[in-house]
């Protein structure tokens, strides 16, 4: 929100000091992230008077001009379309500099001389209008410097509001802010009742309850058609960041600057019947006044008369009855609707209007009254005509603040500071609240613009602010270190992290929340729904990290990145609440990064499952995982694999299924992992065990099993059967051919057998082998492919 300084002064004293201001408001929650002038300098530009205006001799477009300095008379060549005699505007003396370095000098124009410039706000860097002269007010100086004449040294606050502190979205709410933190008295200008002239009225009914409580109307009748609002009311205006319209609309967006009370204003001659608050029905078409026609729902408010909506109440009226060129006769507007009401209806159609802005934080309901009477006189100041009786319509009455409980022990507890009683007492009343009862409880009556205080801790937060932040001591807080039980039952989680650095991946760390549609797709089932979310794209808590993870991937490939490694250690939250602490990857690419001595080869199924090996034998139990098929909604259904420790479910491995690739936009196989953090890092204690001191025996072996089978089965089986005495098993490698029957395949396996108490023999270790093989044959239906 951007504020003039010189209208802020109308109402409250705010000295020279602008930097020390800034800084009252910032550390008041209202911070000020930007202050500057309301125009350039503009040396040598003064306010010139066009005496005469005649034809160029030889330029159909030109006109040569007098020009009154004040002191002299000037000839002007001057192309503007407006230029007329007796007018007054913006005359760039020659030597005077305009913003982008134009330099005014005197020159001839098709022959005629020409010494200076008459200038529109463009050419002075005001505003983007450069359709013809800036035409000044006549009661102007002539000669006088422009920058004064138009108080270019005004200073203009742009403020950055919190979005509970909608009562600030006014001049009277910065002003009251800045009178409240320096101790000074608030002068409002006055605002008298304008008494009825006319008996004219126009009938209002209320039929939404109390999404619109109150609303207040009065016809004004006979103002000129053609009437403009006055020069100073357009500047402020225009420094408000608003552009002038015409005299009414210009004074309905006055008085929602000044008081903070939107209100709207609408042709009378195109009302029929009379004005009805209410709900819209399911599909009613409305158009905008920006144009646009938009389909409403039956949760949207609007103002309509007998024959259909007229606009979407509190967001943006209708152009069926918005105020043209030809309106004489108009309604005035104002209510109160309650922000639950107004809230999310004008962001649905893509409108965020000013009106909006305020009714969904919230308008003081008691500013009705005033904001009418305001509006009044200043539109029969400015268009004349004359105004009938207000009319009040009410469908109840806002509910009314409870009185807050504050204790001054409270205050001291919780700022950790002492403030004086009879201190907090004048704080409080500085901000317009009534304040009754003692230090040990009093009782405080928040004022009626002041809708986001209910408990105790937001009086204690208005206490802080308004006696000063940097006024509270800085204090060292002192407590008994707790010391954490340092175990080896489990694997840290740093530990886990820094493999998977080592590993080639990097740490991502995303919302916690994301997209429920896109996640139903990739991981069906119910999600834990925010009650308000972020934005929708974020409504519902993550089932899985690899949504975001994935969606970090493909920004990652979008960025001509081809070799992707991420991992994330977080939550995952189940539909009724339960929270799992889980390590998750995604992966694609080459196996290795680009060099010289290795292939590019793509990574697949077996270089992320290395990966999770590595992991899970941080755990000391490496054996005890084991790796089964199965099918998953979000992996290949031939790439897919449950993570089992001791039979026990743990995680999950795989490739991403190809029709979520093609949905994501992901052209490479993409390899995802995803393991419970409780579970699959549970480390086993270390225990001691001898080393032998005696060498160990080798034997190489090449069964021969059916294609079912897998390597992780013969490993069982060669353990199960190879006694204490094996230490070691490795799978050599894994044959196919035409020398094998249909269906089989060939695994080579070596087994290191060892004895800590002797040296086995020779005769010993073809025993235990022999021992495998047969158990491999009862079990698995294995034959050593020698025989």
């Amino acid at each position: 929100m951007r504020i003039s300084l010189n209208w802020l002064r109308d109402w409250v004293v705010t000295g020279d000091d602008v930097p020390g201001l800034a800084h009252t408001l910032t550390m008041a929650g209202l911070e000020i992230e930007g202050v500057e002038r309301a125009g350039p300098d503009l040396p040598g530009v003064i306010v010139g008077e066009v005496l005469s205006v005649t034809r160029h001799p030889d330029a159909e477009k030109l006109n040569v001009c007098s020009v009154a300095t004040g002191g002299e008379t000037v000839q002007i060549v001057c192309g503007a379309p407006n230029v007329r005699a007796g007018m007054k505007a913006p005359l760039a003396m020659v030597g005077a500099n305009l913003p982008g370095d134009v330099h005014i000098k005197a020159a001839k124009l098709r022959g005629v001389e020409s010494f200076g410039m008459l200038c529109s706000a463009r050419e002075l860097g005001l505003n983007e209008d450069a359709s013809g002269l800036m035409e000044l007010p006549a009661h102007f100086t002539t000669g006088e410097a422009l920058s004064s004449a138009l108080a270019l040294d005004d200073i203009l606050l742009e403020i950055n509001l919190t979005p509970n502190r909608g009562d600030c979205m006014s001049v009277a709410g910065v002003a009251r802010e800045v009178a409240a933190a320096n101790g000074q008295p608030l002068t409002p200008p006055a605002i008298d009742a304008v008494p009825a002239s006319i008996d004219a009225t126009f009938p209002v009914r209320l039929a939404a309850g109390q999404a619109c409580s109150a609303f207040r109307g009065r016809v004004i009748r006979g103002i000129r058609a053609d009437a403009v609002s006055p020069f100073w009311l357009q500047e402020r205006l225009r420094r408000a960041g608003l552009r002038p319209i015409s005299a009414v609309v210009d004074v309905t967006n006055y008085v929602m600057l000044e008081l903070g009370q939107p209100m709207h204003a609408y042709d009378l001659a195109r009302l029929s019947g009379g004005i009805v608050v209410r709900h819209a029905t399911q599909g009613e078409r409305l158009t905008l006044l920006d144009g646009r026609e938009i389909e409403l729902t039956d949760d949207v408010l609007v103002i309509a008369d007998e024959r259909a909506a007229l606009g979407m109440a509190g967001v943006m009226g209708g152009d069926a009855s918005g105020i043209s060129d030809a309106t004489t006769d108009v309604f005035l507007e104002v209510a109160y609707f309650q922000p639950a009401a107004i809230a999310g209806r004008g962001r649905r159609y893509g409108l965020v209007t000013d009106a909006s802005q305020r009714f969904e934080r919230g308008v003081d309901p008691q500013l009705q009254a005033r904001a009418i009477e305001r509006a009044t006189a200043l539109l029969l100041d400015c268009a004349g005509g004359q105004a009938g009786p207000v009319v009040v319509e009410r469908s109840g009455e806002p509910a009314a603040a409870a009185p807050i409980r504050l204790r001054h022990q409270r205050i001291e507890r919780l700022l950790g500071a002492s403030i004086p009683v009879t201190q907090v007492e004048q704080l409080l009343s500085r901000l317009g609240m009534q304040v009754s009862g003692t230090a040990e409880e009093w009782l405080v009556q928040p004022p009626s613009w002041r809708f986001d205080l209910h408990i105790e801790a937001d009086l204690v937060e208005e206490v802080a602010r308004l006696y000063g932040y940097d006024n509270i001591a800085t204090t060292v807080d002192r407590g008994a270190h707790r010391m954490v039980a340092w175990t080896e039952s489990r694997v840290r989680i740093e530990r886990a992290g820094d493999l998977m650095v080592d590993r080639g991946y990097q740490e991502a760390i995303c919302y916690a929340f994301t997209d429920g549609a896109e996640q139903a797709k990739l991981y069906p089932g119910e999600a834990l729904a925010l009650s308000n979310p972020l934005s929708g794209e974020l409504g519902v808590m993550r089932l899985s990290l690899w949504p975001g993870l994935l969606q970090a991937l493909g920004n990652n490939l979008r960025r001509q990145h081809s070799r992707v490694r991420l991992f994330e250690i977080g939550r995952r939250y189940a539909a009724d609440g339960q929270e799992t602490d889980v390590i998750a990857a995604v992966a694609c690419g080459t196996v290795l990064p680009v060099q010289w001595g290795a292939d590019a080869a793509r990574m697949d199924f077996f270089d992320m499952k290395a990966d999770v090996e590595a992991l899970l034998a941080l755990t000391g139990a490496g054996e005890r995982f084991s790796f089964q098929a199965d099918v998953h909604p979000t992996l290949h259904p031939g790439q897919c694999a449950r993570i089992l420790r001791d039979g026990q479910p743990v995680g999950w491995l795989g490739a991403l299924h190809p029709q979520h690739a093609k949905a994501l936009g992901l052209s490479v196989p993409v390899f995802l992992f995803e393991l419970d953090v409780a579970g699959a890092l549970a480390a086993e204690l270390p225990q001691f065990q001898e080393i032998s001191r005696h060498p160990a025996i080798s034997r190489d072996i090449a069964v021969i099993v059916d294609e079912a089978v897998t390597v992780q089965q013969l490993r069982e089986g060669v353990q199960e059967h190879g006694g204490e005495g094996l230490k070691q098993l490795v799978v050599l490698s894994v044959y196919r051919g035409p020398q094998l029957q249909k269906g089989k395949k060939s695994i080579a396996l070596g087994l290191q057998l060892q004895d800590t108490s002797r040296t086995l023999t020779d005769a010993e270790a073809d025993a235990r082998v022999a021992q495998v093989v047969a158990g491999l044959a009862r079990q698995l239906g294995a034959t050593l492919r020698d025989s």
